[in-house]
């Protein structure tokens, strides 16, 4: 076991609010959900947020339903922890074996599997609640997902596409949203799904590269270690192919001029993160991991923008 001298997760950032704010007896499951980097759930939520505009404005409102942007964040908050916290159960005996990793709560002893998974059970229940806000048919797609989020902290050890399943996963939320408009499913949310998954791919690349030599030894397989020194032509392709299907998806929702330019400031943003990236540091991979929050509120500025002028 192995810990850091307060306790804290290692490649956390210092002096983060769950390290300065949260109760002695919260922290370690607040580590366990990875409350202390937001980032996970920012990325969960985008597509959420990017559906429900995309929906708004096909469905000729002047901005995105203000209830649904709310539970749409609840429910990525409670179910990225709940996915955290099932990963990190899962995946205790590698996360021991890889530097990054060893002093999460679970591998270094603050959190014993048992009490995991009552906390898992708790983040679940706040999800479900989240969901049977919606309709039923939403809330039947969102039941749908948890076949995939089941099965994707055992894709590292089968494919070196794990990052693909992830993607299945956490851009569910690009139905979701769509489905919570209209109680239905259509063309739009379906090329923002793919699109999403491709962005996904991406950024959990980018993210894979922290961890590549480690992983080599434990045998965890990635796109990371799959593209190696090919891993910035994998990129332009994989942030094409996400811009190009985004694209499809305003074209067919019927969006007007504004959702494209934020798309297009969008694809200037991901075009930097190729140009500036180095594989081989580590700091730099998880700084440019992070800029993926600012690429969503680009893409969600330039939806919302069109909406609200497209329907005055």
């Amino acid at each position: 076991m192995q810990t850091t001298p307060d306790g804290s997760v290692a490649d956390a950032v210092k002096g983060n609010w769950v390290d300065r704010f949260a109760p002695n007896w919260l922290k370690p499951f607040a580590r366990l959900a990875r409350w202390d980097r937001p980032i996970g759930w920012w990325l969960l939520l985008w597509p959420c947020w990017w559906s429900v505009a995309l929906a708004s404005g096909a469905a000729g409102r002047l901005y995105p339903e203000p209830t649904h942007l709310a539970l749409f964040m609840i429910g990525a908050i409670a179910m990225r922890g709940a996915g955290c916290t099932y990963n990190d159960i899962v995946d205790r005996n590698l996360d021991g074996s890889v530097e990054r990793t060893r002093s999460r709560p679970i591998p270094s002893g603050q959190v014993s599997v048992f009490q995991a998974a009552f906390f898992l059970v708790l983040q679940s229940l706040v999800g479900l609640a989240v969901l049977l806000s919606f309709n039923s048919f939403t809330i039947f797609l969102g039941i749908a997902s948890l076949a995939v989020v089941a099965v994707y902290p055992f894709m590292k050890r089968v494919t070196d596409w794990p990052q693909f399943v992830l993607g299945l996963a956490f851009t569910w939320g690009a139905l979701m949203g769509w489905a919570a408009e209209f109680g239905r499913l259509g063309w739009p949310p379906l090329a923002l799904y793919c699109g999403g998954i491709l962005w996904t791919i991406g950024y959990d690349t980018i993210y894979a590269h922290q961890d590549k030599e480690d992983d080599a030894l434990v045998g965890v397989r990635s796109t990371a270690r799959l593209f190696g020194d090919w891993t910035k032509p994998a990129l332009v392709l994989l942030y094409i192919g996400a811009t190009c299907f985004f694209a499809l998806a305003a074209t067919l929702a019927d969006t007007g001029p504004l959702a494209f330019l934020g798309l297009a400031a969008g694809a200037l943003h991901l075009g930097w993160q190729i140009v500036v990236l180095d594989i081989d540091e580590p700091d730099q991979c998880l700084k440019l991991f992070k800029a993926n929050r600012g690429y969503g509120w680009i893409v969600f500025t330039g939806l919302v923008a069109d909406a609200m002028i497209g329907n005055l």
